[in-house]
């Protein structure tokens, strides 16, 4: 099982891609965890990033393809894998198609831009634990407070609803059109089969939906 998660941040795509792995026997691939892991190896690809890095510039789009197409020939990824944030952009999506990357599902988790900003706005963390909370989902026992040590819950800079809406912004211009291309290559190729899911449902919902669409 070869599979692309789309959703904007907040979306729940990490929660799911958990559920996934594990069920597929399928590894995760994101391409921060790519990059570092080819740096430390000293492979080809890996040294050409590094230079771009070093020297302040973005790693091209065709280096990360490299990158891909090296990882999912690794034995781990016999029985699939599931690409993490990645393809972010059409000519990324264009280059995946290109190199003749196979890819069996893209799955799209559904979540209006409201309850995003609400979810991610509403997180608060204890940072000594790592704990987290949301002040409508999952409230502390003491509002402001973390149940255990009595500390103050902090909002992190990432949640804060301006940055939220930044975010949201970036996903809107660049990868949502990702969905309109995709349904068109799953219209054209009966091999590529494009599920979309109500992000808003409880996990377990949301998990046992991609299930049955997967089939």
């Amino acid at each position: 099982m070869r599979i692309i998660l789309l959703g904007a941040p907040g979306a729940g795509k990490g929660t799911q891609a958990g559920f996934l792995t594990k069920r597929y026997n399928i590894p995760q691939i994101s391409t921060g965890d790519m990059l570092r892991a080819a740096i430390k190896a000293g492979t080809e690809m890996g040294k050409m990033a590094k230079a771009a890095m070093d020297a302040g510039q973005l790693v091209t789009d065709d280096i990360i393809i490299g990158l891909v197409k090296d990882r999912i020939a690794e034995d781990d990824c016999k029985n699939g894998y599931l690409l993490d944030g990645f393809p972010r952009t059409l000519a990324q999506a264009d280059a995946v198609t290109n190199a003749g990357i196979n890819i069996d599902a893209v799955i799209e988790i559904d979540v209006p831009d409201s309850e995003i900003v609400k979810r991610m706005s509403g997180r608060r963390a204890h940072l000594a634990s790592g704990k987290t909370y949301h002040i409508i989902f999952n409230p502390p026992k003491v509002e402001g407070k973390d149940d255990e040590s009595g500390e103050d819950l902090v909002q992190r800079d990432d949640d804060k609803e301006e940055v939220v809406l930044d975010r949201l912004k970036v996903y809107h211009e660049l990868t949502k059109p990702l969905i309109g291309y995709y349904k068109e290559q799953a219209a054209n190729n009966s091999k590529l089969t494009y599920i979309t899911v109500d992000g808003t449902a409880n996990i377990a919902d949301v998990e046992a939906s991609i299930i049955a669409k997967l089939g």
